[in-house]
């Protein structure tokens, strides 16, 4: 309940400085590899320093990291795809699954000789984190979730959340052509993104604008039945690498309370760490803290 009482912001909300991406050349630093079979859109600065890997969640795409890939770009090779059947990249070859996302990312891994990346991934892009994880031990160094998925969402009824999730598909998609007055018209821009943030007023229309282009993803049905349709719960212990659990502790979609669950489940190697006053997007809502709190993880 107290997840959709909306207070003012505090000064630290939204405060992110678009100058950072936005004068980054992006073009130059994106291109199409072909993974099993399928065109994956890529994002990859290069460099020699050590991988990190962003995955966005359900109806994201890359840009869900803009405010946070140039505070590491520097010294890290970062990279960011488009899952399979979102933003530039092509529906895998068969159905959609959690597995299969997490065989792409193990096969892409291989393709730019990454070996170990820390991976951080928000909502069904933890949940894929995770399970890269648990399915190729040896490939990721650090896991980061971001308001994962995988926890309450084997409680679901699926039928009735997967129509519901057709109806937001086609909508989405109808609202995908007028972008630009969603993204800068207040009222809009709360219509469109109040599930996923606390105060979508608050966000620059230029990041708004980037935010709204993955509406109507052809792999959204298809992601969202992947989600519902998997449990790894029993298998978490299993996950021996440290393990950064990021939330929102207002997040309407996935509790809070899924995250001292997952901490729970992985154990020792697992802590918590709850935005107040935050939604689903912890990354994109509080880029300051998100990035001082990764980096922190990461050199520790």
């Amino acid at each position: 309940m107290n997840a959709f009482i909306r207070s003012r912001p505090d000064p630290n909300y939204a405060d992110g400085d678009d100058s950072t991406w936005i004068s980054v050349d992006w073009p130059s630093l994106t291109r199409d590899e072909t993974v099993l079979g399928k065109r994956l859109r890529v994002v990859d600065t290069g460099g020699d320093g050590p991988p990190l890997l962003f995955l966005h969640g359900l109806g994201g795409l890359w840009q869900n990291w803009l405010l946070n890939i140039p505070a590491f770009m520097g010294r890290f090779r970062v990279i960011a795809p488009d899952l399979p059947g979102f933003g530039g990249s092509e529906m895998p070859a068969g159905r959609i699954s959690i597995q299969g996302f997490a065989r792409v990312i193990d096969a892409l891994c291989d393709q730019l000789d990454i070996e170990a990346p820390i991976i951080v991934g928000n909502s069904m892009g933890g949940f894929i984190g995770a399970e890269v994880a648990l399915a190729f031990p040896t490939r990721v160094r650090k896991l980061v979730l971001v308001s994962a998925a995988g926890i309450s969402v084997e409680h679901m009824w699926k039928e009735p959340v997967m129509a519901i999730g057709r109806l937001m598909a086609v909508g989405a998609a109808r609202a995908g052509v007028k972008q630009l007055p969603v993204a800068s018209r207040p009222r809009l821009r709360r219509a469109a993104l109040q599930l996923v943030v606390r105060y979508p007023e608050k966000l620059s229309v230029p990041l708004a604008s980037e935010l709204v282009v993955g509406a109507g993803a052809q792999g959204f049905v298809g992601g969202l039945d992947a989600v519902l349709d998997y449990s790894f719960r029993e298998r978490l212990a299993e996950i021996e690498i440290p393990t950064l659990i990021v939330w929102g502790r207002n997040d309407i979609l996935i509790p809070v309370a899924d995250a001292y669950e997952f901490e729970r489940l992985i154990g020792a190697n697992a802590r918590v760490e709850v935005f107040d006053d935050t939604g689903h997007l912890s990354m994109l809502e509080r880029p300051s803290r998100f990035n001082g709190l990764l980096a922190e993880f990461i050199a520790a």
